[in-house]
């Protein structure tokens, strides 16, 4: 069997390009398997400090695959749980990776594959780019993708969205706030490339803490605790040797360590 996957990391930037082009890059059990393998790997990996995840091909991804689709119409309850447990456990993998991740979307992007973009950190987007939260056309739910999903474009467009099942557009979805960057397709690869080499050029555990960061606050309410917990975390980055050696860089007007 092919590789799921197609991973090239260069210097500090890995790629992680779903790779199946002749099913629109929908996912299967062993592409759920390899993503998950991949994001964990890549994520402890001395080095890596971002990650781009996109697709080969005309779209990002359709969503399931329809062969894995016609497997899970014959599952048990307990056979569904298990196989909705790992594509969980995968958007995790991704969602939690250390580093930050740049979801690249052109084509089409429906179903798991909305929740593949909800799950990254950063999502740049071509122009001709159509969304669709689908499963409810089939009548099911987005069950597994909605915790990232609704973070992502919110509770309002989540209430639209999971119910009507329609098509949105790209401009759409950047109005909602789901994509970050809108872009002509052509200059998609030159946007993302840009927000990687930005990220990694970034003192790589002040960003690692600063995704956490966002990740733990969103939400909570302001306590006593979270304000310790706040003035906790920058204290320990002032006094790590790349907090020290940031702030000396600046003061020597010079560049840091870590660029080097």
């Amino acid at each position: 069997m092919p590789n799921q996957l197609d991973i090239c990391v260069e210097g500090a930037i890995a790629r992680v390009f779903l790779n199946r082009p002749e099913v629109r890059n929908a996912f299967d059990d062993a592409t759920i398997a390899e993503l998950t393998k991949a994001f964990t790997a890549l994520g402890n990996e001395a080095g890596v400090r971002v990650i781009v995840l996109g697709a080969h091909g005309k779209a990002f991804s359709a969503g399931a695959d329809l062969n894995w689709m016609r497997a899970m119409a014959g599952y048990t309850w307990e056979q569904n749980h298990a196989d909705a447990s790992r594509l969980a456990d995968m958007l995790w993998a991704i969602y939690s990776c250390p580093v930050p991740v740049i979801a690249r979307i052109h084509g089409d992007c429906y179903a798991g594959g909305v929740g593949l973009a909800a799950a990254c950190d950063i999502v740049v987007a071509s122009e001709g780019v159509h969304f669709c939260l689908s499963e409810a056309k089939l009548g099911l739910l987005p069950g597994t993708i909605s915790p990232y999903v609704i973070r992502a474009m919110g509770e309002q467009a989540a209430r639209r969205y999971f119910v009507t099942a329609e098509r949105f557009s790209a401009a759409e979805a950047h109005r909602i706030g789901f994509v970050h960057e809108l872009c002509a397709a052509e200059l998609l690869d030159a946007r993302v490339d840009e927000l990687a080499r930005a990220a990694a050029a970034n003192g790589p555990q002040a960003v690692q803490a600063c995704k956490r960061l966002v990740q733990d606050m969103a939400g909570r309410p302001i306590t006593t605790e979270l304000r310790d917990d706040t003035a906790r975390r920058i204290a320990d980055i002032r006094a790590s040797d790349e907090g020290r050696e940031g702030v000396r860089a600046f003061l020597e007007k010079r560049t840091p360590g870590w660029t080097a």
